[in-house]
């Protein structure tokens, strides 16, 4: 039997797209070990794989134009053996890795070595109008994008049920109808981080807005602020109680679109048939011609010896008394806005931070977080891991991967999470997934090896986890199966805010992605400084701790790649610039806006000042 052709995947080992492409045809050898090799070929920095690739000129051996002009990372082509310097075929760089893999993963187009896919039609699923089965779709997931797709799929004729049932988080912790975002992800925290920001800016800025009448802490050369008393319990019960509401309207609006809700737990039998289980343990039986995976993930737990004490974000906003000293461990973009708003709700909260914040965001607005997280009280114990953790008392004792400990009144463990499919008896069934995540691996929503089952939102292999990402994605697919749409989900550009004590927006690339992706010579980065008017005359707030960032390509008309803002009300400011790019966005057009002033939002408009130059970024006045 002929060995399988080997992909070469070359780049440097900071470069996201090369992780990317490396993690995902990974994925592929172990599903298909038969079908495809992977030979990686990973450089310690940008220089030494620019050497490779151009100065000792790897890429000439090429005969493709394209091969001879690459230089971004990575550099992807095949062989027919690992041990052959002969290369056979270039295949290009991030985005025809990914598109090949799509191509062989969808087997109604076959890929041979160095083909590529542009299909984007959908499987046959074998659906029919008179299937005979119990529904046309069942949905497995209450949570937004299986809700979303619930009632779009029963308003276009199709008769539906959603599963929903919450297994209890390890800690005992469970909720109601609506997914992660509703009981214990976005809503919570904003609200809890709503919380944090007014009892921070009474504090900060109250006294400046002739607030006085407040009592005061501090002494001596200290400067005195505002002492705010905070309830941990009245914000908890405000919150619980308003996510009750929301549980209960979307039962209704299930039974208004005439989506039957199950409170069962589902596992497959085969490609027609759940088995479902009541909370009392009862057994049944459903069919249907169509299945929508839509259960998304839980936080990863801790693996250390201890790691059961831990806590995570699936606990946190139930804690029915003030948390205490608290660390939370990971950079995530979910430990850090849970460290924001504990520590400006006057909580003493330490962050563990193995490497970098906010991988994957843009680097120099995640530093400028850093910063602004440590001015404003959060600590960070950085380039470790909690190694063990033990009760001591009430405390948890933690020691860390440096040999340092100490105790602390809770640990939040939020270093990412697993989709939530292990229970699904996928294997049944034939879907294939990626075994370091758990992700259903799909093209079009759909799986790639059971084209009857489908799956929308965090469960699914490369879908940003997002909840309107979900919500656009069910409706979407459930267009394209009962109403006749074409039309597939847009996963690019799409905008997201992290609400840390300073929040930060963005749309597009960020900077380093672009300069792999485009080149450092093709590339304009317009960016400032500034003090926001709502803070100007605070005495605590003096320094420009705002940011806003347009990176666009150099030649003209010079299109928009990435838009970055730290600074207040950060989602209500990059939803329209969202839009914007969407259209086609130049910075011409951009310049040419004429701003709302005075607002934090014109800044983005008035951009001027490139990197390039060298010029000082800090605005002035109006």
């Amino acid at each position: 039997m002929a060995s399988p052709p080997v992909l070469h995947v070359a780049g440097f080992k900071s470069c996201g797209f090369y992780r990317r492409v490396v993690q995902v045809v990974s994925s592929l050898t172990v599903l298909f070990p038969t079908r495809i090799r992977v030979q990686e070929h990973e450089f310690e920095d940008r220089a030494s794989y620019r050497k490779f690739l151009i100065d000792d000129a790897f890429r000439d051996k090429f005969d493709s134009p394209s091969a001879k002009e690459h230089s971004s990372s990575p550099f992807c082509w095949f062989s027919s053996d690992t041990e052959s310097e002969n290369k056979e075929s270039f295949l290009g760089g991030h985005d025809d890795a990914l598109e090949w893999c799509r191509g062989f993963l969808n087997p109604s187009t076959p890929t041979t070595l160095g083909a590529t896919t542009t299909s984007n039609s959908m499987l046959d699923d074998g659906h029919t109008a008179n299937h005979g089965y119990d529904y046309d779709l069942v949905v497995i997931g209450g949570g937004s994008g299986g809700m979303a797709a619930s009632k779009e799929a029963a308003d276009l004729g199709a008769k539906v049920a959603c599963l929903d049932f919450v297994k209890p988080s390890p800690a005992g912790t469970t909720w109601g109808l609506g997914g992660t975002c509703v009981n214990v992800g976005c809503i919570p925290k904003k609200l809890f981080h709503i919380g944090s920001m007014l009892k921070e800016s009474i504090q900060e800025d109250g006294p400046s807005f002739g607030m006085n009448n407040l009592p005061l802490n501090g002494n001596g050369d200290e400067p005195q602020h505002p002492d705010i008393q905070h309830s941990w319990e009245e914000l908890r019960e405000n919150v619980i109680n308003y996510i009750r509401s929301l549980n209960f309207k979307y039962r209704v609006r299930l039974r208004e679109k005439n989506v039957t809700y199950l409170n069962k737990l589902g596992r497959f039998v085969d490609k027609h048939t759940l088995e479902v289980k009541d909370k009392k343990g009862k057994l049944s039986q459903i069919t249907s011609s169509r299945f929508l995976i839509a259960v998304g993930g839980r936080p990863t737990p801790l693996a250390c010896p201890g790691g059961e004490l831990a806590i995570s974000s699936d606990d946190v906003f139930s804690l029915e008394k003030n948390p205490g000293k608290t660390l939370c461990v990971g950079a995530s973009y979910i430990s850090l806005e849970c460290a924001g708003f504990l520590a400006g709700l006057g909580i003493d909260t330490t962050v563990a931070v193995r490497s970098i914040l906010l991988r994957g965001f843009d680097r120099e607005c995640a530093d400028k977080i850093d910063a602004y997280m440590v001015k404003h009280g959060v600590k960070f114990k950085r380039q470790v891991t909690p190694a063990k953790l033990e009760q001591i008392g009430e405390k948890i004792k933690v020691t860390f991967s440096d040999g340092t400990d100490e105790e602390f009144d809770t640990v939040l463990g939020a270093i990412g999470r697993t989709a939530d499919t292990e229970q699904l008896g996928l294997d049944n069934v034939g879907v294939d997934i990626n075994p370091k995540n758990k992700k259903i691996l799909g093209k079009l929503e759909q799986s790639v090896s059971a084209p009857n089952i489908y799956a929308v939102g965090d469960v699914l292999e490369g879908s940003p986890e997002l909840t309107p990402v979900a919500i656009q994605a069910g409706i979407a697919l459930a267009r394209r199966l009962f109403g006749g749409s074409k039309e597939p989900m847009d996963y690019i550009n799409v905008c997201t805010t992290v609400f840390t004590p300073i929040e930060y927006s963005c749309v597009g690339y960020s900077e380093d992605d672009a300069i792999e992706k485009f080149g450092l010579d093709n590339i304009e980065v317009y960016h400032r400084e500034f003090l926001p008017l709502e803070w100007s005359i605070s005495h605590g707030r003096s320094e420009n701790f705002a940011f806003a960032k347009v990176i666009t390509e150099k030649e003209a008309p010079q299109k928009v790649l990435g838009i970055h803002y730290l600074g207040p009300q950060a989602g209500e400011v990059m939803q329209g610039y969202g839009a914007a790019i969407k259209c086609g966005l130049t910075f011409e057009k951009l310049s040419n806006t004429v701003g709302i002033h005075p607002t934090s939002s014109e800044e983005l408009v008035t951009l001027s000042v490139t990197k390039a130059s060298g010029e000082d970024a800090a605005a002035g006045g109006c």
